[in-house]
């Protein structure tokens, strides 16, 4: 009987855990390969640079620095990578790149390093 307490107890504590570390879980991209990298990195100067200005300091669209990045969760601005923003010039880029892609190009636009 206390062999199945403690069973419980330890089923318990275990789910809790994993609920509460998966809300709390930072989202980590898989790092893209290099080839595929430098494709990205092309695809964010000249296509979004297109918009958002060769050095990414604004025009059509706003500025993609780190500073104006700041205060914007990760996965908002994914959401608005892959799927555009409806009534303005900003495309969805979702048949180009993938979740994890989206996020790893925040990471380089977080650290400013093009």
């Amino acid at each position: 009987m206390i062999f199945f307490i403690r069973v419980r107890k330890s089923i318990f504590g275990l789910l809790l855990l994993l609920i509460l570390s998966g809300s709390m879980q930072t989202v980590l991209a898989v790092e893209p390969s290099p080839e595929r990298q430098v494709a990205l990195r092309h695809l964010l100067k000249n296509d979004c640079g297109a918009c958002h200005g060769l050095t990414l300091q604004g025009g059509m669209g706003p500025a993609l620095l780190p500073d104006n990045l700041n205060g914007k969760p990760d996965e908002f601005l994914v959401a608005t990578i892959l799927n555009g923003r409806k009534g303005t010039a900003m495309p969805p880029w979702q048949p180009f790149m993938n979740h994890d892609e989206a996020l790893w190009l925040i990471g380089v636009l977080r650290k400013s390093v093009h």
